[in-house]
Formats: structure tokens, C-alpha cells, sequence
């Protein structure tokens, strides 16, 4: 699949077109900061910010969408459900506290952040209520393994358009990546360049030199290559339009093969199947 620009996108399972590329904001400190990394991306070229409740910075998100002076349907907004909201009427009061610190009417994309046993199906159900209300244009999963999905497709009348998770060159998710091919479910890639532990790799490092690229513009363009949705964070002007400058060159066929054999199942962030949080 060629890739021309930044506004490229993907169709959801639902019809909603989505950036294949966007701005992660994970540990981008609320106020200035926050809001001078989604200013950049958005001036860059950026259509795609992915905040959560979690990230405690959704007010600084939301000051930098309105300073942009863009139209609201020029941009794609993600936020997700945290793991103490979850539950049905939870969901829903936790949705408008989110909608309110944006300062949105709607949000383009709304994840249930982690699979917490026995709670995530009835926060699918409240988010089901809220994307049949209009509310927001696509519900998802984060962090999502294939037997959390089987269990919520069992009694969900919406399939997820997007499960987020952990996936970088160690972690190459090809079972997860599978399974979502099947059910028409976009991978989206958080945590892309394993927080920098990536770019040492001498295959990366090899192909940089080669593409006179960054490592992390190589770890990027693979996962455009692949199908995925990424979104790298960064709180760097220069590093947010580096990370977006991967359109004009092309890996072949056989490097992104080799990218993808790095794979270790090796992880930088909790299992899905194990977490206290």
C-alpha cells in the first residue's frame, strides 16, 4: 500500500476514514506542554490526536484543538475509558467528564483503555449506547488480547473498529494482527518505538543509513507498511515533523520482512493477561 502523505487514512469497519498516522500524547505533562506538541503536530500536518483519561492531560489537548483554528471535522480525536470508570453507568459519566476536559461535542474515537475482568462488556454496552447516540463516530479496545475479543463479539452488537496495543519490531503482534484481519478490526500500534529501545538495532540502523532516515522514520514507515495505525509521541518540535517525513521513500518487500523477524514477544509495557491497575 503506497503512502502519500500525513492526511492518509484507513477505512474503519464502520465507513469512518481515520489518519493512519497521528500524535500520541502519553506522559506529555497537561498545559504547556501537552499543548505545544498537539499545536506542532497540528501545524505540521497532523490530523490525529490520541489522548486518554489516564494521561491527565485532555484540558491541554483540548486548548491546543481550539487554538489550531481548524474546523472540528478536520480533526480526528481519541481519548480512552479508564480502568477505574469502567462498568455501565461509569462509562458514561466518565465519557462526558472526558468530552467536557476536550471541550468537544463528540469524539471521533473512544477505547476501552484495558481489559478489566468482569467489567469490560458492560462498558462496551454504555459505549454502544453512546456511538448509536451519536455521541462518537467509533468505538475500540486497547490492549486487547485474541480470547478478550472473542468474549466481547460473544454479546456485543458493535464489533471494535480499532484494538490499540503494545507492537514494535520485538513485539510484532502477528497473532493479535491476525485475528483483527479476520474480524475487520484495525491494529493500531502504541508505544511504536519501544520508548527508543528499538533504534540501536543494527537492522534499523542499517536501513537508516541506507534511506538517509532516521532510525525512527524506518520503525515508522514499517508499521505503515504492515497496515497498522501509529502513533509515536513526542513532546519535540523537531522530532514530531521527523517522525511525519516518512512518505517519500518506500521499504521493499524484503526489509520489512526482516523488521518483522526482530520480533521477541518482548514487551515494554504490562500483559494484558496480567495487570493490577
Amino acid at each position: 500500500m503506497i503512502m502519500n502523505s500525513l492526511q492518509d487514512t484507513i477505512k474503519l469497519n464502520n465507513g469512518v476514514d481515520m489518519p493512519r498516522l497521528g500524535l500520541g500524547v502519553f506522559k506529555a505533562e497537561d498545559g504547556e506542554e501537552v499543548i505545544n506538541a498537539v499545536k506542532w503536530a497540528l501545524e505540521h500536518g497532523y490530523r490525529s490526536i490520541d489522548t486518554a483519561a489516564a494521561y491527565k492531560n485532555e484540558e491541554g489537548v483540548g486548548q491546543a484543538l481550539k487554538d489550531s483554528g481548524l474546523s472540528r471535522d478536520e480533526i480526528f480525536v481519541t481519548s480512552k475509558l479508564w480502568n477505574s470508570d469502567q462498568g455501565y453507568e461509569e462509562t458514561l459519566q466518565a465519557f462526558e467528564t472526558s468530552l467536557e476536559k476536550l471541550g468537544l461535542d463528540y469524539l471521533d474515537l473512544y477505547l476501552i483503555h484495558w481489559p478489566v475482568e468482569g467489567k469490560y462488556k458492560e462498558s462496551w454496552k454504555a459505549m454502544e449506547k453512546l456511538y448509536h447516540d451519536g455521541k462518537i463516530r467509533a468505538i475500540g479496545v486497547s490492549n486487547f488480547h485474541p480470547h478478550h475479543l472473542d468474549d466481547l463479539l460473544k454479546d456485543g452488537e458493535v464489533t471494535p473498529v480499532i484494538n490499540q496495543v503494545e507492537l514494535h519490531p520485538k513485539l510484532a503482534q502477528q497473532e493479535v494482527r491476525d485475528y483483527c484481519e479476520k474480524h475487520d478490526i484495525v491494529v493500531e500500534a502504541w508505544s511504536p518505538l519501544m520508548q527508543g529501545q528499538i533504534l540501536e538495532e543494527p537492522v534499523i540502523q542499517e536501513l537508516a543509513q541506507k534511506y538517509n532516515k532516521t532510525a525512527a522514520q524506518i520503525v515508522i514507515r514499517w508499521d505503515l507498511q504492515i497496515g497498522i495505525v501509529t502513533i509515536p509521541k513526542s513532546t519535540k518540535q523537531h522530532r514530531i515533523q521527523e517522525n511525519a517525513d516518512v512518505f517519500d521513500f518506500e521499504l521493499t518487500d524484503e526489509e520489512v520482512v526482516k523488521i518483522t523477524e526482530l520480533n521477541e514477544n518482548h514487551r515494554v509495557g504490562p500483559d494484558p493477561d496480567n495487570f493490577d491497575f
